[in-house]
C-alpha cells in the first residue's frame, strides 16, 4: 500500500485541523495517508498576530521538507489571505520554494472549491472580530465573489474559537442564513480552528445548497493536487463530485 505524508502547518493555538484531517485519513483504506504538523505560533486571530505568525513559515516548511512529504498545506485562512487577492500565492511560492514539494494555502484552497462547485454568490460565516472580517470580505470580492452575507461571532481569541461545538456552528449558521435576503449559490464556512466535519452535510440538507469549510476546502484541495481522487462520506457535495 502506497504511504503518503501530508505535512500540515498550523496555527499553534489550532486545536482542530489535526483532529478532522486525521479522522478523514483513518477513514481512507486505499492508501496510507499520514497527516505530519509544524506549528506556528498564534494566540489572537487579529492582523498584528497573523503577520507575527507568518515570519515563521519557512522554519515550519523547512521541519516537514525533512519528512519527505508529498505535499504540504498551510491550514490557515485569514493567515493566508489579510496581505491581499493573491496571499496564498506568496504563501504558496515561499513553502515550495524551501521544501521542494508541491502546497497548498487554506484561503487558496477556498477560492477553488468555490469554483469547482460554481459558486459566485455566497454567505461567508465565520467566527472572528469585524477587523478579520472585512479583510476577508475584500479577498473574496476582488477575487470575483460576491458576498450576498457575511456574519462573524466576534472571538478573538483562536483557542476559544476551538472550544466552539460543531452544533454551535450549526445553530449560528442556521440563524444566520434563516435572515438571508437575496438568492445565494453556497455557504462557506470560514476558520480552520472550527469543528464542520460534523455538521456540513446536515447544512446541506438543511439549505439545499453547497457548504463547504476552510478544513474541507484544505483537504479536498490537498487530495486533489496530488492526484487523489477520494470520496469521503459525510463532507458534502465537494467530495462527491468527480
Amino acid at each position: 500500500m502506497e504511504w503518503i505524508k501530508v505535512g500540515v502547518i498550523i496555527p499553534s493555538s489550532n486545536t482542530t485541523v489535526e483532529y478532522e484531517f486525521s479522522n478523514v485519513f483513518n477513514q481512507i483504506k486505499e492508501y496510507r495517508i499520514t497527516p505530519h504538523f509544524s506549528r506556528i505560533k498564534l494566540r489572537n486571530v487579529t492582523i498584528e498576530d497573523l503577520a507575527e505568525m507568518e515570519r515563521e513559515t519557512e522554519r515550519a516548511a523547512s521541519e516537514l521538507s525533512t519528512i519527505l512529504p508529498q505535499i504540504i498545506s498551510y491550514a490557515c485562512t485569514t493567515g493566508s489571505l489579510f496581505k491581499g487577492p493573491k496571499h496564498h500565492e506568496e504563501i504558496i511560492q515561499r513553502i515550495e520554494k524551501i521544501a521542494k514539494v508541491p502546497a497548498t494555502a487554506t484561503s487558496g484552497s477556498v477560492i477553488n472549491a468555490l469554483r469547482r462547485l460554481d459558486i459566485k454568490r455566497l454567505v461567508l460565516l465565520t467566527p472572528y472580530i469585524e477587523e478579520v472580517n472585512k479583510k476577508e470580505i475584500e479577498f473574496f470580492s476582488k477575487n470575483g465573489f460576491e458576498i450576498v452575507k457575511s456574519a462573524g461571532m466576534g472571538i478573538r481569541e483562536n483557542i476559544k474559537i476551538g472550544q466552539v461545538t460543531p452544533e454551535e456552528v450549526y445553530n449560528f449558521a442556521v440563524n444566520v442564513l434563516r435572515n438571508v435576503k437575496g438568492d445565494y449559490d453556497g455557504v462557506f464556512i470560514s476558520c480552520t480552528n472550527l469543528r464542520t466535519f460534523e455538521i456540513l452535510s446536515r447544512l446541506e440538507k438543511e439549505t439545499k445548497k453547497p457548504v463547504i469549510s476552510s478544513n474541507s476546502a484544505t483537504l479536498w484541495e490537498t487530495l486533489y493536487k496530488i492526484n487523489l481522487n477520494i470520496k469521503v462520506r459525510e463532507l458534502g457535495h465537494l467530495f462527491e463530485i468527480t
